[in-house]
């Protein structure tokens, strides 16, 4: 298994259904339950319907900014457990005119898929101020 390719093709995946507001791309990121944690809230997504509920949500606030182009600035990851990986990664979310709308960093535990070799789904996010992003032991590229 390589790490760093399958997490590229997993937060790929993640971008892209952030930039086509696809809600089934974005819940094959996510095992449920998981939860999402912003300054504002802590959510606690136990089912596809509180998952769908929270995401048009965050789709609506990013359709009404005219998100064009979502960059992953720096991440990286380490194992936590033998069946986990912790994540960070600083984002920039720019409108359609390429200023910046958004930026943060995210703290990810990502559950290994034990039935596979593949890295598993996300279980819990964590956004801060970018300012408080962490650097893991191994950096990775998201392309």
């Amino acid at each position: 298994m390589n790490v760093e390719h399958e997490l590229n093709e997993l937060f790929t995946r993640y971008v892209n259904a952030f930039k086509q507001y696809d809600m089934a791309a974005a819940l094959s990121c996510y095992h449920l339950p998981c939860t999402l944690h912003t300054p504002e809230k802590i959510a606690y997504l136990e089912n596809e319907e509180k998952f769908k509920q929270e995401f048009i949500d965050i789709f609506t606030i990013l359709k009404h900014a005219k998100i064009s182009k979502i960059v992953a600035d720096k991440a990286s990851y380490q194992y936590c457990q033998k069946h986990s990986l912790d994540v960070c990664i600083n984002w920039l979310f720019y409108d359609e005119n390429d200023e910046l709308f958004t930026d943060f960093s995210a703290f990810y535990h990502i559950a290994n898929d034990e039935s596979s070799e593949g890295i598993g789904k996300i279980i819990s996010v964590v956004s801060h101020e970018i300012q408080n992003s962490i650097e893991l032991a191994q950096p990775f590229k998201i392309t």
